[in-house]
């Protein structure tokens, strides 16, 4: 079973040391001692509780779609030239760019500092471990 130290489970997660060791205390996570004594967390309980964690802005688009991934966040950077943009969102921890057309950027107004959502549909999506991580 993969095993995270407390420091790697706080990177993980976004947080610091100390607020991984407070949910330790706290009861939210179980932590016990590796084979060298150090403080660890089971990955699959962490997966748990990072999904559980996760806050999700609400879509302000009110729009069905049959696309599941939205990604909601912050206009951060547009470069257009005469045709094509490039848009870059901060959603949460994960930045987002997309390329589209000048057109499409004008009519969405989409300029730093300006709420939107990235919708993506894909039908491949490329899952990648680190090295040795069996």
């Amino acid at each position: 079973m993969p095993q995270f130290r407390l420091s790697e489970a706080a990177r993980l997660l976004g947080v610091s040391d100390d607020t991984v060791r407070r949910w330790v205390r706290a009861g939210q996570l179980t932590a016990f001692d590796d084979s060298a004594g150090r403080k660890v967390v089971d990955g699959a309980e962490l997966a748990a509780f990072a999904k559980a964690q996760a806050e999700q802005p609400e879509d302000p688009s009110s729009v069905g779609r049959s696309a599941r991934n939205r990604f909601v966040g912050l206009v951060t950077e547009v470069v257009t030239d005469k045709v094509m943009a490039q848009v870059e969102l901060q959603c949460g921890p994960h930045r987002v760019v997309s390329l589209m057309s000048a057109e499409a950027v004008r009519e969405l107004g989409l300029r730093p500092g300006v709420l939107a959502v990235a919708v993506v549909k894909a039908t491949t999506v490329v899952v990648e471990t680190p090295e040795g991580s069996r």
